[in-house]
């Protein structure tokens, strides 16, 4: 709860000096909602590793291989990324940009996924046999 306050308190401060600085250097107030975004995804980064790493845990317990944990984990990343990504193009006045980089990110995503669905196809196979 506190992270969150702090990543509140950042954003709500970066979104107020942008907009004054967007009047009379745009490329100043992009390069500061960037740079705090960054630093919030910094912070936030802690937390996502104690999220794979408890991915990890309950797919040992479970018995699942780790090879079936590392697309779901890549897919979550490249969704993670491209939305970023998608949303400082757009700050940045580039809407078609984001745009290709939305179906650029999905097309990614479905190819880290591939191995998931291979490992799926094969189960599914093995229980019909």
């Amino acid at each position: 709860m506190e992270a969150m306050a702090k990543l509140a308190a950042v954003g709500v401060t970066a979104v107020v000096l942008s907009a004054v600085l967007k009047k009379n250097t745009p490329e100043l107030a992009l390069l500061l909602a960037l740079a705090a975004g960054l630093w919030m995804l910094a912070q936030a980064a802690d937390g996502l590793g104690a999220a794979v790493a408890l991915m990890g845990e309950l797919a040992r317990q479970a018995g699942l291989s780790e090879v079936l944990l590392e697309p779901v984990i890549k897919t979550v990343a490249l969704s993670i990324l491209t939305r970023l990504t998608a949303e400082i193009c757009r700050s940045a006045g580039e809407g078609s940009v984001a745009a290709f980089v939305e179906t650029a990110g999905a097309a990614l995503a479905l190819l880290a996924a591939l191995p998931l669905v291979r490992a799926v196809a094969q189960l599914m196979g093995e229980l019909l046999v």
